[in-house]
């Protein structure tokens, strides 16, 4: 199984240190956001990572050179031309998947949430999407029937809803950015160039084959701002 790690990003909430750096190589307890996923993945024997970059790439390429993919084989998917968000960052590193279930996850976040056990319930529900969410407060939601299915998204900020299939009592849940696609989505998105893999999610809901998966009691940070560094320093040792 191979896994992508989204690192393509500005970074532009994580000011100053993406005005001369990439986000992925920021530290945590001096071990890089990138390197501390990588890891991660290795911990349930992903040890095929794609990575895309963008912002400051041959600092990301160095990095991985240098430290010899920290015992990992590391392909990267070059976005320096522009960068695609999530989507069109996801399609564009079509080449270098196999048929096999691909994990994708961003660089940004931290997690304990046990990856083995998404996958396995992945395979068992014959998904096509399997997001890990949590009841997490967020201003942005997915919302989810009574059988983890995915129905839409509310940004609670603006009031903007999606819900290309309606349902009563629908439950809000926070995206953790980390998902498991079978390999046939990616001949059913249809978009191309930049876009988010929300959109993509949404269009394949009618399916009923988009799934949650509830993590909630993990430990879980998302390293988005600066501030979010020091909680993350005392989750992650």
């Amino acid at each position: 199984m191979k896994a992508m790690i989204f690192a393509a990003g500005l970074g532009t909430r994580f000011k100053p240190w993406t005005d001369q750096h990439p986000k992925a190589l920021a530290l945590v307890n001096g071990r890089s956001l990138l390197e501390r996923n990588i890891v991660y993945l290795q911990q349930h024997g992903i040890r095929q990572v794609i990575v895309n970059v963008h912002h400051f790439p041959d600092q990301i390429a160095g990095a991985i050179e240098k430290n010899k993919g920290w015992g990992s084989t590391i392909q990267i998917s070059d976005e320096k031309q522009e960068v695609l968000e999530t989507g069109g960052g996801l399609m564009k590193a079509r080449p270098y998947f196999d048929r096999e279930p691909l994990l994708t996850i961003n660089v940004d976040i931290l997690t304990d949430l046990d990856l083995s056990a998404l996958i396995a319930d992945h395979k068992q529900h014959a998904a096509l999407i399997t997001l890990a969410v949590t009841d997490r407060k967020t201003s942005r939601y997915l919302l989810f029937n009574s059988d983890d299915v995915l129905c839409g998204w509310r940004n609670r900020s603006t009031g903007e809803e999606k819900i290309p299939v309606p349902g009563d009592e629908l439950k809000e849940k926070a995206y953790s950015g980390i998902a498991v696609f079978d390999p046939s989505v990616l001949d059913l998105i249809p978009y191309s160039g930049k876009f988010s893999l929300i959109d993509a999610y949404l269009h394949l809901a009618p399916t009923g084959r988009v799934r949650g998966y509830d993590h909630t009691g993990d430990k879980f940070v998302d390293v988005g701002r600066n501030e979010s560094v020091a909680i993350a320093e005392k989750m992650f040792p």
